[in-house]
């Protein structure tokens, strides 16, 4: 046997092993990962395929070389429908069963056309040895069905190479990786086709170690860069449209994956950080570093763009089928419109819906609140009750629309004339209260005036009409003692009440002072 023919020999045995040993090694990794099971097939194919090469190459009759080639058409007719059945479940597509039979339909044809060519000589039209060759080497001329299942091979790698490369737009730069590994597998067999069509090869057929060659790349993309046991475009599809922020860590802190909603929570994150650990990436956030060490459910928040963002995060741990824990991962549920809803729902059970201030139960809780303050710093507290003077009448006379209309209006003049500290709210009807921190009688009587006569002085247009109204005012003060217990605030309610009875009593349009609040 010439040196080099014993050479390709080992490289075939060389080849048909590793292609067992992916065979064997896929089906036990990820047989149940997209194209996984397709893969382990043709790897299985590929093997017996250079096995009954090598045995064709050192045979030394015809009647020796012709049970090889036959042996080799096991594996030969259906490596390119299963090639080709590997890239479309790689990339989720799924086909129906009668789909599935015409693609199958033609390698079995070929397969007992060929095992029965001896009777009608379709699929070789002449069978001999060469006689140029210095060893024996089988002279095989096609017949049609031959050239049928040539054309079949070149379509389903065509195909293939097609569903592969129209993936590169759908998805991210690991996966385009994975993609671009699997082309060049495709591409290697014709490539050896040719050299050996064009007599470039010595008469021997790089088919078989061209097919063992082919799957180290698709070995490596599958077994290297699958990360999950999904279909990478339903990967994209799924992973990639949650409105979730996912982060995927290894045992050791790495960054695996993350999708492009986690950008909104870290926006420096690139494609080039995946492999790095996960402290290095949020160094500079020491809160959200100090939540994901502590691994327990959080709430977390951030501005972005002058934007208050919240987030919840959650954490779940990635176990293997030995219930081992191999990473963890991260979710960053965007809360912000719950939190806002919230906030406002909050707001509008605090506020009178028609006015904008405090209502009446909130009120009480935020000035019982300022006044066990106001007790430890020997404070004062004075409230303000104040009415629109004969409201009813311009309900009746220009409907309540108007009603609301002035009471919105009293509502901004009153906003105007109190501190930030102060609290407004519509005690009821047309009835206000204003609670003044820290404010002596005196000041709390000069700023009840103020907004009496800016009450007065202010023209309401109504129906091209304008309207003037008036409102009396009642008016209440303490001097809060550290070691009282009972709160003031409900009898300086009642005070001002009666302060405002009185004004309304004398005449309307004027402030007045509860007597026992003279004395004080």
């Amino acid at each position: 046997m010439p040196h080099h023919i014993l050479m390709y020999v080992l490289v075939l045995i060389t080849g048909a092993s590793v292609s067992i040993f992916l065979g064997i090694y896929s089906f036990k990794k990820i047989r149940n990962a997209p194209g996984g099971k397709y893969f382990c097939a043709a790897a299985f194919l590929s093997a017996l395929f250079a096995a009954a090469y090598s045995f064709e190459l050192t045979s030394t009759s015809l009647e020796r070389i012709l049970f090889w080639v036959a042996v080799e058409y096991i594996a030969i007719p259906f490596l390119p429908t299963v090639i080709l059945l590997m890239c479309i479940d790689y990339t989720g597509r799924k086909l129906k069963r009668w789909m599935n039979a015409i693609l199958f339909s033609i390698p079995l044809l070929t397969l007992l056309l060929h095992w029965t060519n001896s009777f009608h000589h379709l699929y070789y039209t002449s069978v001999g040895l060469r006689t140029d060759a210095s060893y024996p080497v089988a002279k095989l001329e096609g017949g049609p069905w031959f050239w049928i299942q040539t054309v079949y091979l070149y379509f389903c790698l065509l195909v293939s190479v097609s569903i592969l490369l129209w993936q590169l737009k759908k998805v991210s730069f690991r996966f385009q990786a994975q993609i671009f590994l699997m082309v060049i597998g495709l591409l290697i067999p014709p490539a050896a086709t040719l050299f050996y069509l064009n007599g470039w090869s010595s008469g021997i057929d790089l088919g078989p170690i061209s097919m063992c060659l082919s799957f180290l790349f698709h070995g490596a993309a599958l077994l290297w860069f699958q990360m999950f046991d999904v279909v990478p475009i339903a990967r994209e599809t799924v992973f990639e449209s949650l409105e979730e922020g996912v982060m995927v860590l290894n045992k050791n802190e790495v960054i695996v994956d993350y999708n492009q909603a986690l950008k909104m929570v870290l926006p420096s994150l690139t494609v080039h950080m995946i492999g790095k650990p996960l402290e290095e990436v949020i160094r500079s956030k020491e809160r959200l570093a100090a939540i994901i060490q502590r691994g327990q459910e959080s709430d977390y928040q951030l501005t972005r763009g002058g934007r208050e963002l919240h987030f919840h995060i959650r954490f779940a741990s990635m176990k293997n089928k030995r219930k081992e824990i191999i990473g963890r991962i991260i979710t960053f549920i965007n809360v912000t419109e719950r939190v806002e809803m919230e906030k406002q729902l909050q707001k509008l059970a605090r506020m009178d819906g028609l006015t904008g201030v405090l209502n009446r139960t909130f009120f009480l809780e935020q000035a019982e609140a300022a006044c066990q303050r106001l007790k430890k710093e020997d404070g004062s507290v004075s409230i303000i009750m104040l009415d629109i003077d004969h409201f009813k009448r311009v309900n009746d006379t220009f409907g309540h629309e108007a009603g609301d209309l002035v009471l919105k209006k009293l509502t901004h003049i009153v906003r105007e004339n109190i501190q930030p500290n102060d609290l407004l709210a519509r005690y009821g009807g047309e009835e206000f209260i204003i609670f003044l921190p820290d404010v002596s009688l005196f000041k709390a009587h000069e700023r009840a005036e103020v907004i009496r006569t800016a009450i007065a002085e202010a023209a309401i247009f109504i129906n091209e009409e304008t309207l003037h109204i008036t409102s009396s005012f009642g008016l209440s003060y303490a001097q809060l003692e550290p070691f009282e217990t009972d709160s003031p605030v409900q009898m300086l309610m009642r005070e001002a009440d009666q302060a405002l009875y009185t004004a309304k009593r004398n005449g309307r349009n004027r402030v007045q002072v509860f007597k026992q609040a003279l004395k004080s």
